[in-house]
C-alpha cells in the first residue's frame, strides 16, 4: 500500500466545506417537481434537467446522511467540514434517537448533572482559550510562562465578572471547590446557552489581549456540541407504536416532554424550521412555544414601552430578561408545521401564548373572570404595557387539522405573521371575520393557500378574499377542497365571480387548483374561466352534475399541461349522476371520452416507405387520474399501459405506467423543460415503468409518501401543494380519503 498522501488532503477547508454543501444539496427537492414520488432511488445517474421522474431529481435522505457520515470518518479536516451539514437537518424517528439528541445537544435533562457539566465546560473552554492566547503571545516574541498564564487567567476572570457578561459567577468556580448545598435549596438553573457561554469567553479573552496588544487575533475556542448547526427540526416520522408500552407508561413516562424540548431548543440559535405532529403535541407547552416563537426580532422589541410611555429599566437579574437577551441572538423562525396538533396541553399553551403576547392587555382581560383579574392586578402594576407582537420572519405556517383551537385564539395567531407566503388553514375554525382581517393585511402576499373543509367559512367570505383582497393576487396554488360531508360553501354565482374576476385566475399562473364539491358547470369551465397554461394538478372531485365531456374539452383547450386530475365520485358518465350507470359502461366512458382523446397521439402515416411518419404529441399531458375505490375495482388490472396504484389509505389513482418525465439531452430542448421530456412510450423494461408496475402490484402495501395531488401543503421546505412528503405528513397528504 502506497504511503503517498492523497491530493485531497491538501485541499483547503473552504473547498471541503463546498463539497459537503453540494452533498447536502443533492438531497433537497428541486424547485420544479415532477409530481411523482421518489422511486428508482438505487438507480445511478443525475438528472440533467427538471422536472425529472427518472433519474430521480434528488438523492434520498438516507443516502445523503450516509455520505456525510462517511466523510466525517475520513480525517479531522473532513470531519470539521461535514459535521455542520450532517446536523443541519434533524428528523426525529425513534424515541431512543430523540434521547440521544437530547444528550448530545443539551447534555441530558438532569438538572444537577447539567449544571456540573456547564461548569466543567466553562473551565475547559477558559483553559483552551487562554492556551490559544498564550500561543499568540509566543508568536510575537513575548514570554508565556506560568506567571504570564496566571496573570492572563486573572484578567479574563475579572473581565467575565463584569456587568455586561452573562455568565453566572457559580459557573466560573471549579466544581471541586464549591460548597455542597442541599438539593432542596437549589433553584432551577438559569445558565445561558452553551454557545453563548463560549462566545462570552472568546470575547473576554480577545478583549484582554487586544488591550495589551492591539491588532492581535486569538482564535475562538472549539465547541464540540452541534446545536449551533441545526436549522431544521421535525417530528414527522416520530412514533411510539409497537414499543409494548402500557397506557400508564405512555402517559407518565413520555419520551418527548416539554422540559426536554425546551432544553434542546435553547441550544439551537439558528433553528428556522420546526415540525410537530399529534404523536408529541403534549410536549408543546407554554415554555416551548415561547422558545419557538419569541426568537430574533420578536424578542428585540420586548420590554420596551409603547407610544412614548415611561421608560422602565429592566432588572438584569430577572430570569425573563435573561431569556429575552438569549432569544435576541437567535434567528427568526421561518416555517412551522403543526398539522394535527389537538392535545389539551397544546391548546391551553397556545391560548396562554396568544393572551400573553398577541392581544392587548384590555382584550385578554375582558375574557377573564373577575377573580382572575383581581388576582393578576397587583402583579400587573409593575408590567410595561406593550403592543401586540408581530413575527416578520415567519413565511410558512401549517395549521391543518388543528380543530381544537377556537377562533379567538386561531385568528390573532395567524394575523401575527405579516409576511406569510404559504398558509394551510384546512379543517380549522377560521371564521369569515378572520379571513376578512387576513385579506385586509397590507403586507401578506400568499403564493399557496389551502382552505379545505373549513365549515365555518361562508361562500361570500371566500369570494371576497379571492376577488377583492390583494393578499391573493399572486396565488399559484389554491385548494378549496370539499366533499359530501363538508361540501364547498360557494354558490354558482360566487364561484362564477371567482373564476371570472379573481386575479389569480385571470393571470393564468395557477399550477395547482382544487375545486372539489364546488358547483362547477360546463359553462364556467368553457366560457367563464380563463386559460390556465401553467396548471399541472387539478381537483374536480365530488361534482356529480359536471359532464365528462366538458372536463375533457377544458383540458384540451384551456389547460393542456394538466398531468393529474381527480374525479372521485364525479360526472354522470362515471355513475355518480341522478341515473345509475353500469360499472362496465362507466369504465368504457372513462377511456373513450377522457383517456383516448387526451392521452393518445393523433394517428399519422406516410406513403413513402423510406421515411418514418412524424410522431406528434398527445393533446394534453394527462397521465394520472384519481378515481373512487369502487370504480377502480371495476377497472380490474387496467387497460393497456394504464395501471391502478393504491395508497396506504383509501385513495387510489389510474396511472399511465408508460409515461414519466425523463431527463435526457435533446437538441431542441426548450428553456422550460431544460432537457427533460415527458415520455409517453417508455418500454416495458424501463426502470421508471418497472417501479410503477411494482406499485400497482403492491395493492396498497406502499409507504405513506406514495400518491399524487397532495391534500396537505408542504410547509417545511416551502414546496407547497406540489411538494412531496412522507411519514405522518405524507399519510395526511396522500393516504387519507377524508
Amino acid at each position: 500500500m502506497s504511503s503517498k498522501s492523497s491530493v485531497v488532503d491538501q485541499f483547503p477547508p473552504e473547498l471541503l466545506a463546498v463539497v459537503c454543501a453540494h452533498v447536502y444539496a443533492s438531497g433537497l427537492p428541486p424547485s420544479t417537481s415532477s409530481l411523482d414520488p421518489l422511486l428508482c432511488a438505487d438507480q445511478p445517474g443525475i438528472p440533467i434537467g427538471l422536472p425529472s421522474s427518472f433519474p430521480p431529481a434528488h438523492w434520498p435522505e438516507s443516502v445523503v446522511r450516509h455520505t456525510l457520515a462517511n466523510l466525517c470518518l475520513v480525517n479531522k479536516a473532513w470531519y470539521e467540514a461535514a459535521k455542520p451539514w450532517l446536523w443541519r437537518k434533524i428528523e426525529i424517528r425513534l424515541p431512543r434517537s430523540w434521547l440521544a439528541v437530547v444528550e448530545e445537544v443539551a447534555g441530558g435533562d438532569d438538572e444537577d448533572v447539567s449544571e456540573e457539566q456547564a461548569a466543567i465546560m466553562v473551565d475547559q473552554t477558559l483553559r483552551n482559550a487562554e492556551t490559544a492566547a498564550l500561543a499568540a503571545k509566543t508568536l510575537i516574541g513575548e514570554c508565556s510562562g506560568n506567571d504570564a498564564a496566571l496573570e492572563l487567567h486573572d484578567k479574563v476572570l475579572e473581565r467575565l465578572t463584569g456587568p455586561d457578561i452573562s455568565i453566572p459567577p457559580e459557573l466560573l468556580t471549579p466544581p471541586a471547590s464549591r460548597d455542597p448545598s442541599p438539593r432542596r435549596l437549589r433553584t432551577k438553573s438559569k445558565s445561558p446557552a452553551r454557545w453563548k457561554l463560549m462566545r462570552s469567553i472568546s470575547v473576554a479573552v480577545q478583549d484582554v489581549m487586544e488591550r495589551a496588544h492591539p491588532g492581535i487575533y486569538v482564535p475562538p475556542p472549539h465547541d464540540p456540541h452541534p446545536g449551533r448547526f441545526v436549522r431544521h427540526l421535525d417530528f414527522n416520522h416520530f412514533r411510539t407504536i409497537g414499543m409494548r408500552r402500557s397506557v400508564e407508561e405512555g402517559v407518565n413516562n413520555r419520551f418527548v416532554t416539554g422540559d426536554r424540548l425546551v432544553a434542546v431548543l435553547k441550544e439551537l440559535p439558528n433553528l428556522v424550521v420546526f415540525g410537530a405532529t399529534e404523536y408529541m403535541d403534549g410536549a408543546l407547552t407554554f415554555p416551548v412555544l415561547k422558545e419557538l416563537l419569541l426568537r430574533g426580532s420578536a424578542s428585540r422589541g420586548r420590554g420596551r414601552p409603547s407610544r412614548g410611555r415611561d421608560v422602565v429599566i429592566p432588572d438584569p437579574n430577572d430570569p425573563e430578561q435573561e431569556d429575552l437577551a438569549r432569544r435576541r441572538e437567535c434567528k427568526d423562525l421561518e416555517a412551522v408545521d403543526l398539522t394535527g396538533c389537538v392535545s389539551g396541553v397544546f391548546v391551553s399553551a397556545l391560548a396562554q401564548f396568544v393572551n400573553s403576547f398577541l392581544l392587548n392587555r384590555s382584550e385578554s382581560e375582558s375574557s377573564d373572570s373577575e377573580d382572575e383579574r383581581e388576582r393578576r392586578r397587583p402583579r400587573s402594576r409593575n408590567l410595561v404595557q406593550q403592543e401586540p407582537l408581530l413575527f416578520p420572519g415567519m413565511r410558512r405556517l401549517g395549521l391543518r387539522g388543528v380543530k381544537s383551537l377556537q377562533p379567538h385564539i386561531l385568528e390573532p395567531l395567524v394575523l401575527a405573521f405579516p409576511n406569510l407566503t404559504h398558509l394551510d388553514l384546512s379543517c380549522t375554525r377560521i371564521t369569515p371575520e378572520g379571513l376578512g382581517a387576513l385579506g385586509a393585511s397590507p403586507t401578506v402576499r400568499l403564493q399557496s393557500l389551502a382552505l379545505e373543509r373549513c365549515n365555518w367559512l361562508t361562500g361570500e367570505s371566500i369570494r371576497n378574499f379571492l376577488v377583492d383582497s390583494p393578499v391573493t393576487h399572486d396565488l399559484r396554488e389554491l385548494s378549496l377542497y370539499g366533499d359530501w360531508t363538508f361540501p364547498s360553501p360557494l354558490s354558482e354565482e360566487q364561484l362564477r365571480d371567482i373564476l371570472e374576476l379573481a386575479p389569480c385566475f385571470k393571470n393564468g399562473q395557477l399550477v395547482y387548483l382544487d375545486l372539489s364539491s364546488a358547483p362547477v358547470t360546463r359553462e364556467m369551465l368553457l366560457d367563464v374561466c380563463a386559460s390556465q397554461p401553467r396548471l399541472r394538478s387539478l381537483g374536480l372531485s365530488h361534482i356529480r352534475s359536471l359532464e365528462l365531456g366538458a372536463i375533457a374539452e377544458f383540458l384540451r383547450t384551456k389547460a393542456s399541461n394538466v398531468e393529474i386530475l381527480t374525479l372521485v365520485t364525479s360526472t354522470p358518465e362515471l355513475g355518480y349522476g341522478d341515473s345509475a350507470v353500469p360499472a362496465r359502461q362507466a369504465t368504457i366512458a372513462l377511456h373513450m371520452q377522457l383517456i383516448r382523446p387526451l392521452c393518445t397521439p393523433p394517428f399519422s402515416f406516410s406513403l413513402s416507405p423510406s421515411s418514418k411518419p412524424k410522431v406528434e404529441d398527445p393533446p394534453t399531458r394527462l397521465r394520472v387520474i384519481e378515481l373512487a375505490p369502487p370504480l377502480l375495482s371495476s377497472l380490474g388490472a387496467g387497460a393497456g399501459t394504464w395501471r391502478i396504484v393504491r395508497s396506504k389509505g383509501g385513495r387510489g389513482w389510474y396511472v399511465d405506467a408508460a409515461s414519466g418525465w425523463v431527463a435526457q439531452a435533446t437538441a431542441d430542448a426548450s428553456a422550460e423543460s431544460r432537457g427533460s421530456v415527458l415520455r409517453r412510450d417508455l418500454p416495458p423494461d424501463h426502470p421508471w415503468r418497472v417501479e410503477l408496475e411494482s406499485l400497482a402490484d403492491a395493492n396498497g402495501n406502499v409507504s405513506s409518501g406514495i400518491g399524487w395531488h397532495a391534500r396537505k401543503m408542504e410547509i417545511l421546505h416551502g414546496d407547497g401543494l406540489l411538494g412531496r412528503e412522507a411519514g405522518l405528513y405524507g399519510a395526511v397528504a396522500f393516504a387519507y380519503q377524508g
